[in-house]
């Protein structure tokens, strides 16, 4: 039998322990993000597997807001966030600073996310799109990578929090091994 675990025995660190401690190279792009749930659950899981940082693009909401901190749950203090109006101006600077740009979206010649091997040394900012139109066509132009996860049932398509939990499991479990 597995006794669950209660809060105090998971080991949980500090906000300032988390700020304090080494990152995994990647940075999550929220590309006009328009639910404070989604982008609430992006923070949780980046904060859970110590993302650098999240830039919240165009129309996304920022922190403080009580529909992003309910589904954030206290994340907002610890991962690292700047806004930026414009995605693609972003997505150029990000490049110019040597940073490897993965867009999340299902296009023509993707590389599937089971066969991306990221480079050891090298930084990604994942590119995830809005809820309804995806990843500007601009940005996927700019992006030095197209990944889609393979989907084999009818609907091939994830909520946004969902495909950034599996993108940045994927990511970090290859960065790790």
């Amino acid at each position: 039998m597995n006794r669950k675990l209660k809060n105090n025995e998971l080991g949980r660190i500090t906000v300032e322990t988390f700020k304090e401690t080494t990152k995994t190279p990647i940075i999550v792009v929220l590309d006009n993000i328009r639910s404070l749930n989604n982008i609430g659950s992006v923070f949780r899981t980046s904060d859970a597997f110590l993302i650098e940082k999240i830039y919240l693009c165009g129309i996304c909401a920022t922190p403080p807001n009580k529909d992003i901190h309910k589904t954030a749950l206290g994340a907002t203090e610890s991962v690292d966030w700047e806004y930026a109006k414009d995605t693609l101006s972003l997505i150029e600077k990000l490049k110019n600073s040597n940073i490897k740009i993965l867009a999340i979206e299902q296009a023509e010649n993707s590389t599937k996310l089971n066969d991306f091997k990221p480079k050891k040394g090298e930084k990604y900012a994942i590119v995830m799109g809005n809820e309804v139109k995806g990843v500007q066509q601009e940005v996927v132009n700019a992006s030095d990578f197209c990944i889609e996860i393979p989907q084999l049932g009818t609907k091939h398509s994830l909520n946004i929090s969902v495909t950034t939990g599996v993108v940045i499991w994927d990511l970090f479990c290859k960065m790790k091994s």
